[in-house]
């Protein structure tokens, strides 16, 4: 064998018996693929490791409650985030084994952890295999997002020695702060003055295959619910504000929000109604109540994770008005 065969089966039989003390686990890019992905990332946690999660700059508010894991903030540039990861390695170096698990099925991002020096796992797609140490095939059968991301930290975790819990749980679970508790109370009471009402997310960002995500008819049904008394609030982030006053102009507009003080808001409304965007997913950790609209996405794959969601329409079906409000009436 040649001087780098050897050393390489040196190395491998090390990582083989040298046990696993830091997890680096890369997240999703949108908002609703993280919460999506909230299940694996406990059982990445429950393995007792030090856990670092790599993700895009606004998810570091949003995991704020988990006290017990690190941050990374990724610019989506293979080549910083790479530098990122690395310095902080080597600013952290430990007798600890590291490892990286990725979500996400880019090339870039197997690239990004592997010349950052992690051995990683992930599933075999976009021509990346040869970038994993620990490469799995994805599942044949159609699953949700909750499942497929939740096998491949299954399978993962597994062969890294550890013992998982088989399935993910059936319901979304995310620690708040303090703060985020304390800033969707001063919304509430400073400019709802503690009424109850009805929270409507008209927004959705990006199309799917070139498709609007957004129901048609907020406009209409906001109008109608006022016409019945019923408060209607909205608190879309400042990137979407314009959109959200023309598909609702008369839903009253609360102030902007930190993403965790959003979930903690979503709680307090009677009954949230939005789009299958990232508000869905959000909703689905902390809402006592969610309609979900559907037109031209499919709620099997990535539809609201939670037993509470009420979702009316289908893919090319949008739900009328009289359907949205029949079932507002059934849980308010």
């Amino acid at each position: 064998r040649s001087r780098r065969q050897r050393q390489m089966c040196i190395r491998d039989s090390i990582m083989a018996v040298s046990p696993i003390g830091r997890i680096y686990i890369r997240l999703p890019n949108w908002i609703g693929d993280v919460c999506m992905s909230l299940p694996s990332l406990h059982a990445v946690i429950a393995t007792g490791c030090e856990v670092i999660v790599c993700a895009k700059p606004w998810a570091q508010d949003l995991l704020k409650g988990f006290t017990n894991i690190g941050f990374i903030p990724l610019t989506g540039k293979w080549s910083e985030d790479r530098k990122r990861i690395k310095q902080h390695r080597q600013q952290y170096n430990t007798d600890k084994q590291s490892v990286g698990l990725l979500l996400p099925d880019s090339l870039t991002s197997a690239l990004t952890f592997r010349l950052a020096g992690l051995a990683c796992a992930g599933y075999k797609d976009d021509g990346r295999q040869l970038l994993l140490k620990w490469a799995f095939d994805k599942p044949k059968e159609s699953l949700h997002a909750v499942e497929s991301w939740y096998r491949l930290t299954y399978l993962a975790l597994s062969a890294w020695g550890f013992s998982p819990e088989k399935q993910p749980n059936q319901a979304l679970s995310l620690p708040l702060t303090i703060d985020h508790y304390q800033q969707a109370h001063a919304v509430v009471t400073e400019a709802l003055a503690n009424k109850p009402f009805i929270l409507i997310a008209p927004t959705a960002t990006g199309k799917h295959h070139g498709r609007e995500k957004v129901w048609p008819f907020f406009d209409t049904l906001t109008k109608k619910l006022q016409s019945e008394g019923f408060t209607v609030a909205m608190c879309p982030p400042p990137n979407e504000k314009e959109m959200a006053l023309q598909n609702a102009p008369t839903a009253q507009l609360l102030p902007p929000v930190s993403l965790g003080a959003f979930v903690a808001l979503l709680e307090k409304a009677s009954v949230v109604i939005c789009n299958d965007s990232g508000v869905s997913h959000l909703a689905s950790i902390s809402a006592k109540h969610q309609i979900t609209l559907i037109g031209v996405t499919e709620a099997e794959r990535t539809g609201p994770w939670s037993s509470k969601a009420i979702i009316l329409g289908k893919m090319n079906h949008w739900p009328s008005v009289e359907d949205v409000n029949e079932s507002i009436k059934k849980v308010v």
